[in-house]
């Protein structure tokens, strides 16, 4: 086996599910990013308790039922609803004047978010990018759909946030009983990027009625959370600013974490909520590729099911996926870390994939205009590891050189209310039906 293809099976681990290790979205570049001295770290470790041993010796036991009523400690429920509820989704997206606009869904990858960063950049220089009504990220998505939604302005941060970083600029090995990993390094670059000025000029988008949406897993109830970035940025920047103090900012950052935040690679994002009754608990909250690879709209709703039927605002989505789906062949060394790696790789693979068919079919059937960008065979680098420059870069070209040519989207055919197909613009034409939803 090449040493490429070792190396990036050895990082599929870490970036895999999307992981959250290509937060690097949010990040400062390594030239700016300062490493706290052995004793500052220390110092930093014992104010923040083990996540695994805090959820052992001091989180408060709570109830189904208590953890449904609950909200965020001291900030209104409306600011996040259940993932999985098509009702909540239905009245967020329909309460959003803008949600009749073109849509932008980001899906997790980690070092490959560079993908969406490029596609982002070059509709930029094209000067056909859309001002997108709604925008959805997870996992590293989670970390380009901030600076997507402030728009072109934000291009250069996050190109240099794709190229420049290295895996030491997002964790370290070793230091929690919670996960593989410590992460302090996006932790801090979280805290820096997300910066008052930044919650300022989201609330503004917000203002015109554009949503920007964050998936995180709540891990005790097996459910999606949606979290209203918007509405939390414009909490911390309205009238009732002084009410709320720093309590929204330190959320938005901690909801960022918390949608990285692989399970069992980096440690979950603890989040203070309190209950109907007036119960404080605490809520454990990791990677929202965990539920599904992007978010669009709940399960329901794109299944078609009797209770969750509904149709988009929208009559365009954009789709980035920050993977590569085709199968990639390469011998797998008979290890724990060897396994693990090329087995989840193709796990997220097949799951991208059943997801894709679903929302291909929710597309047909609602006669919505679905735009998918992948990584495909276009592309042939390999990274030799997680978070290589070169690697990035290369990738960020390559979709910033994609969407500048307007290739980056295929073209859709879809069959209109009389039967027949209806042209989009768009390259390579892709007609939607069953056989073609079959075949993919």
């Amino acid at each position: 086996m090449s040493a490429s293809r070792r190396g990036a099976i050895t990082g599929a681990v870490l970036l895999a599910l999307g992981l959250g290790l290509d937060d690097g979205a949010l990040a400062r570049s390594p030239a700016q990013h300062q490493r706290p001295q052995a004793a500052e770290k220390l110092a930093q470790k014992a104010q923040a308790p083990d996540p695994l041993q805090q959820g052992k010796q001091e989180r408060v036991p709570f109830t189904a039922q208590e953890t449904a009523s609950a909200k965020p400690e001291d900030l209104p429920s409306s600011v996040r609803f259940a993932g999985d509820d098509p009702a909540a989704f239905q009245k967020v997206v329909g309460d959003a004047r803008a949600a009749h606009d073109s849509w932008l869904v980001i899906s997790g990858g980690g070092e490959n978010g560079a993908f969406a960063a490029g596609i982002l950049s070059g509709w930029s220089r094209a000067g056909n990018r859309p001002n997108f009504g709604v925008i959805t990220g997870v996992s590293t998505g989670a970390l380009i759909a901030p600076f997507a939604f402030v728009g072109p302005s934000a291009d250069a941060a996050l190109k240099q946030n794709y190229t420049e970083i290295t895996a030491a600029d997002v964790f370290e090995f070793g230091g929690t009983n919670a996960a593989l990993t410590d992460t302090w390094p996006l932790k801090d670059r979280i805290d820096k990027s997300v910066t008052p000025d930044l919650l300022k000029a989201i609330a503004a988008e917000h203002a015109k009625g554009r949503r920007l949406l964050v998936a995180t897993t709540q891990v005790e109830t097996e459910r999606p959370v949606v979290w209203d970035m918007g509405a939390i940025a414009s909490l911390a920047s309205g009238p009732e600013a002084q009410k709320y103090g720093d309590r929204p900012l330190k959320l938005f950052r901690e909801i960022v974490l918390a949608s990285t935040a692989v399970p069992g690679v980096f440690p979950p994002v603890m989040i203070d909520a309190v209950t109907e009754g007036g119960k404080r608990i605490q809520e454990m909250h990791d990677d929202g590729g965990s539920m599904a690879p992007y978010y669009l709209a709940p399960a329901a709703t794109l299944a078609g099911a009797p209770d969750g039927g509904m149709k988009l605002p929208a009559s365009t989505v954009y789709l980035v996926i920050n993977n590569k789906l085709t199968p990639e062949f390469g011998l797998v060394p008979r290890t724990v870390l060897g396994v693990l790696s090329g087995t989840v790789s193709a796990a997220i693979k097949a799951q991208t994939q059943g997801a894709l068919a679903i929302t291909r079919a929710y597309a047909a059937r609602t006669h919505l205009d679905l735009r998918v960008a992948e990584i495909d065979g276009r592309f042939d680098k390999v990274s030799p590891g997680p978070f290589d420059p070169k690697y990035m870069k290369a990738l960020f070209e390559h979709g910033e050189a994609l969407a500048k040519s307007g290739k980056a989207f295929p073209e859709a055919q879809i069959a209109s209310p009389r039967g027949r197909s209806d042209n989009l613009k768009g390259a390579d034409a892709v007609p939607m039906d069953d056989r073609t939803l079959a075949q993919r």
